[in-house]
């Protein structure tokens, strides 16, 4: 179903010729294309979801140096490709909402020191999922941990 909407997408891009969101677009539809390639499958909806964060957080690290290069022209365009990014991805969690679900989960595993750290994080990527990035499940879960 997003494999569709992602054509769609494309399709109403070309249209409007808007070339960012027709490349974004383009992207996440090449990597899709190369996975079921390499791996001979159909890439599923939670599949692409994840290929989609793994692209957001790319360029989000991009982001930190066109800043320090002070690149205001890759700045807004990186900026824009996040955003068109998002609205594939499920609703992003705060990070309060992030704390809730890490204390169940630590409480769930009867997790008490940073020793427990990795079957936590396991556990929260598997219910957090691309809601929230793993940089800042990492910050909490070490906050609550330490």
């Amino acid at each position: 179903m997003l494999k569709e909407k992602l054509m769609d997408d494309l399709k109403l891009a070309m249209r409007e010729k808007n070339e960012i969101r027709k490349n974004t677009v383009q992207m996440v539809r090449a990597a899709i294309l190369q996975i079921e390639k390499d791996k001979g499958i159909v890439v599923e909806d939670d599949k692409i979801i994840e290929i989609i964060a793994k692209e957001v957080k790319s360029k989000k690290d991009a982001l930190v140096d066109f800043e320090k290069g002070g690149r205001e022209d890759l700045i807004s365009q990186t900026n824009e490709e996040i955003a068109i990014l998002q609205e594939y991805l499920p609703k992003q969690l705060t990070r309060e909402e992030i704390k809730v679900e890490l204390e169940k989960v630590i409480s769930d595993l009867g997790a008490t020191s940073m020793k427990d750290m990795g079957p936590v994080m396991k556990e929260a990527k598997a219910r957090i999922g691309a809601a929230a990035d793993g940089r800042t499940i990492n910050d909490v879960v070490k906050e609550l941990l330490g």
